[in-house]
């Protein structure tokens, strides 16, 4: 059984109440593709940029546990091992292969996953079957429509969809996968990209409707201007908190999210580790490891 929502308040940076709780996190970057096309989403390999899709490499289940290892040598903080990119954590087997690694090898942790949600669904017993302890899902719209606007598209058991036709089967395997898990007792974290000409008057709806399915905590992130939206506009603080305020009437809403990258290690807002921990595993540094399916 995962642990408590109570108890990852204690643990999990992302779930502390007020600003900071002193746990750390290692992101291991071992997803290299992603079956959805964002808008506003650009993965890249460097060492300079701090947003989600941004990774020095991507290395191996086995490589995961030497990452942990040293990273626990320079951070004792550190609390949870989180896989988030630079891909899709669902799109490739290799997450699942990591936690059932670091669920043999270093049980303490907690473990915790970002996925777009489309193979949530289908792979819930997976899932649950490696003991992660917390997941997160981006649902950045639950109207068809606005989510054709921030997706170009997915690929779906082997086949390319588009526009709202895609949307549709998004939010359906999001919303169903959702309730899957967060019925078996996990506890669910919905991430949603706040773009303000696109879905600034639909967050309040998006919480609702994650809220109903079970979810626990939800995230709002601003826009980083990126990729087919770099002519979108990152929303403002008065945006931003009002957005906060219509979504806490029905969920918990966290408040210092930090839009780390794929390979962040340590105390959020603190000294990041990423470079002494993952300099000696920059292995595959091509661009064309980033595919889709």
């Amino acid at each position: 059984m995962a642990i408590s929502y109570e108890e990852l308040t204690t643990k999990h940076p992302c779930f502390a109440r007020g600003e900071k709780n002193g746990s750390g996190r290692i992101h291991l970057p071992i997803s290299p593709s992603c079956n959805i096309e964002c808008r506003f989403c650009e993965r890249s390999f460097n060492n300079y940029e701090i947003r989600p899709g941004v990774s020095r490499t991507v290395i191996t289940p086995e490589e995961a546990l030497d990452a942990i290892k040293r990273a626990l040598e320079v951070c004792p903080d550190i609390h949870v091992a989180g896989i988030a990119g630079p891909g899709d954590t669902l799109a490739s087997p290799y997450a699942l292969e990591t936690f059932k690694l670091i669920k043999e090898e270093y049980p303490e942790l907690v473990k915790c996953m970002s996925t777009n949600g489309l193979l949530l669904a289908e792979k819930a017993q997976d899932i649950l079957d490696v003991g992660i302890d917390s997941l997160t899902v981006t649902v950045n719209a639950v109207d068809p429509e606005i989510e054709a606007k921030l997706n170009d598209g997915i690929i779906w058991h082997g086949k390319h969809y588009t526009g709202v036709e895609a949307a549709e089967i998004l939010i359906e395997q999001q919303l169903k996968g959702i309730k899957i898990l967060s019925d078996a007792g996990m506890t669910l974290k919905v991430n949603t990209v706040f773009v303000p000409e696109i879905n600034g008057d639909h967050i309040e709806e998006v919480a609702r409707t994650v809220a109903e399915a079970g979810a626990t905590i939800y995230n709002i992130i601003p826009l980083i201007p990126n990729h087919k939206l770099k002519d979108c506009r990152e929303p403002d603080c008065m945006e931003l908190e009002r957005a906060i305020l219509k979504a806490s009437k029905y969920i918990d809403v966290f408040r210092h999210c930090q839009r780390c990258r794929a390979d962040a290690v340590g105390i959020p807002g603190g000294k990041d580790y990423g470079e002494e921990i993952y300099q000696n595993l920059q292995r595959l540094t091509r661009k064309d490891t980033f595919s889709h399916g």
